[in-house]
């Protein structure tokens, strides 16, 4: 499967992946700061923003997704940075394809599984049927009953996409995530490491990373560093852009 993506900027390739509910755009504040030194490639996963959708979820079919985009633009070999689900399918290349991989940034995610922590938002976007709504406004309202905080219903809002037609629809596959929401949350698993450098970056006031992922991080990348950035939560790169780019910039240039 070739998926949506955008190029940008000239160099070293390094390849975005975003997190649940997104789309390459999610990353773009990054990709903007990256440029004049890379070339990014920022990609749609399957079943979110403008690429296919699947029949049922799995990290393996994400994978193989993403690494036949980047044959099918002839790269060999790319810098990997991906935010929470998006870091969890670049573990997964890493593991299946570590030849592709030269380095690997995860950000806020680790390869273990986690309890249930989308309710609220599936609550929120179930509270409505797109088709039958006139404008954004009158969907914001029906999910700010879920949701509080604004920050994430107009996250989630990017991906309300206005037809020809002129009807509303989501852009990720809203039932097949909620039906596979099990397996999306499950850990990383593989019988090999990942031997290349290995970067992950935490938001200091996030729960997506504890001491308690160490062993599982180091079971599977065995050279892992870890930064940590203050002051912010899972959105970590939306909220400190500047110093998440700094950060990724730093750790590239270390490993030249």
């Amino acid at each position: 499967m070739i998926l949506n993506y955008e190029i940008k900027g000239q160099g070293e390739p390094i390849v975005l992946l975003h997190g649940l509910f997104g789309s390459l755009e999610n990353l773009g504040v990054i990709a903007r700061q990256l440029e004049d030194e890379y070339q990014i490639i920022s990609i749609d996963l399957p079943d979110h923003g403008r690429s296919a959708q699947t029949e049922q979820f799995s990290f393996s079919l994400y994978a193989d997704s993403v690494v036949e985009t980047l044959k099918s633009i002839d790269l060999q070999q790319v810098n990997l940075l991906g935010h929470s689900l998006g870091g969890k399918v670049a573990m997964q290349i890493a593991l299946q394809y570590p030849a592709l991989v030269k380095n690997l940034i995860v950000a806020d995610i680790a390869p273990v599984s986690y309890s249930p922590r989308h309710q609220n938002v599936f609550n929120a976007l179930q509270s409505f049927k797109p088709e039958e709504i006139s404008s954004r406004q009158q969907a914001d309202k029906a999910m700010a009953e879920f949701v509080q905080e604004a920050g994430v219903r107009q996250f989630l809002l990017k991906s309300l996409a206005k037809l020809e037609n002129g009807k509303f629809a989501w852009r990720f596959n809203l039932e097949l995530l909620i039906r596979d929401y099990h397996l999306l949350s499950q850990a990383i698993s593989s019988d090999k490491n990942y031997a290349g450098r290995t970067l992950f970056i935490k938001g200091g006031n996030s729960d997506y990373i504890t001491r308690e992922h160490q062993s599982a991080i180091s079971a599977l990348f065995p050279i892992a560093e870890a930064r940590i950035i203050n002051g912010v939560g899972h959105w970590l790169h939306a909220e400190k852009p500047v110093v998440f780019a700094g950060i990724v910039s730093r750790f590239l240039e270390e490993c030249q």
